[in-house]
């Protein structure tokens, strides 16, 4: 649905993209993550013919974004951080004017505005006056005008900025539920929100992809071992002596409250034993679990690595 060959922008003889290449399939949810300045937002604005790249191509439900620009256009929703609203139009007429300028069909102009009102939750604000309303509400109001003519392809800069806990967790429930029939790239700064909504991510860095792929794959192909947190009623010494013994343990640090963090072979689960040790040792365990290696953790660490042989190896 969406291809990235070799695109490269520059910007006053500075680059800020260096042969980025991608493709998103269709119907799936991709994660675009990087640091500020990384290149999310130059990258989106050529998918959407918004700024032509200086060479590359991209091609997005089979056309060429400068070849065949008007065609990209009509079948992407285009979302950015500080989406274009007008603020002395209330919600319902600015809706309206979308939809006109977007070409929707007369007779499903109606429809269209109704199923974006209901979807992004507008239906108490619809006659109120944008500018009238709070930053919340106004993203809302850019994404739906991003789906008013129910597009192939969603890209979406920050959709969740401004928003409360609740509203966010809608927002991510209403874009997980467009996978399958939009293709959707998903740019956030929220990392716990991008793996819980994408299938894929994408990570830049400097201009470059440094490594595409789910964030299950890249937690464990980076990960150098397993983290466990252990909690007992009864901490001593001896159990953190008894504890390092264990086949396949690296480390074993106490902390305060009874709690002990375990650092094992990355190869091997030793939860079982761990536990086995536990009881036997009669220290009242309260709590084990292992520690994931998130994709906040898999985000700082590539893109503050300074060696490209270190981030190489998870680019698929």
């Amino acid at each position: 649905m969406i291809e990235a060959v070799q695109l490269t922008k520059v910007f006053d003889n500075t680059p800020a993209l260096t042969d980025v290449s991608f493709s998103v399939e269709k119907g799936e949810i991709l994660g675009f993550l990087g640091p500020n300045g990384a290149g999310k937002t130059t990258t989106m604005r050529i998918l959407t013919g918004f700024i032509p790249p200086t060479s590359g191509t991209a091609r997005v439900a089979g056309f060429d974004v400068l070849k065949h620009s008007m065609e990209v256009r009509k079948r992407i929703g285009y979302m950015p951080e500080n989406p274009p609203i007008y603020l002395d139009m209330t919600v319902n007429s600015f809706l309206r004017f979308i939809a006109r300028l977007k070409r929707v069909p007369k007779l499903k102009e109606k429809q269209r505005i109704d199923t974006v009102i209901q979807k992004c939750g507008l239906e108490q604000v619809n006659r109120r006056l944008i500018g009238h309303l709070s930053r919340g509400f106004r993203q809302r109001v850019g994404l739906a005008q991003a789906l008013i003519q129910d597009p192939e392809v969603l890209i979406l800069d920050e959709p969740t900025i401004g928003l409360d806990p609740a509203q966010i967790i809608e927002i991510r429930q209403l874009i997980r539920g467009l996978a399958g029939d939009h293709t959707v790239i998903l740019s956030s700064h929220i990392l716990p929100e991008v793996e819980q909504t994408c299938g894929r991510v994408v990570i830049i860095n400097k201009g470059k992809i440094i490594a595409v792929d789910t964030p299950e794959k890249l937690s464990a192909s980076l990960r150098g071992s397993n983290i466990y947190n252990i909690v007992v009623r009864l901490p001593s010494d001896e159990l953190k002596g008894r504890i390092e013994t264990l086949p396949g343990v690296r480390n074993v640090r106490h902390e305060q409250n009874g709690v002990f963090i375990v650092e094992g072979d990355k190869e091997t689960d030793i939860r079982e034993e761990l536990a086995e040790l536990i009881v036997a040792q009669k220290a009242g365990l309260l709590e084990l679990r292992s520690v994931p290696f998130t994709l906040e953790d898999v985000f700082v660490h590539l893109t503050t690595a300074e060696q490209p042989a270190q981030t190489e190896k998870v680019v698929q």
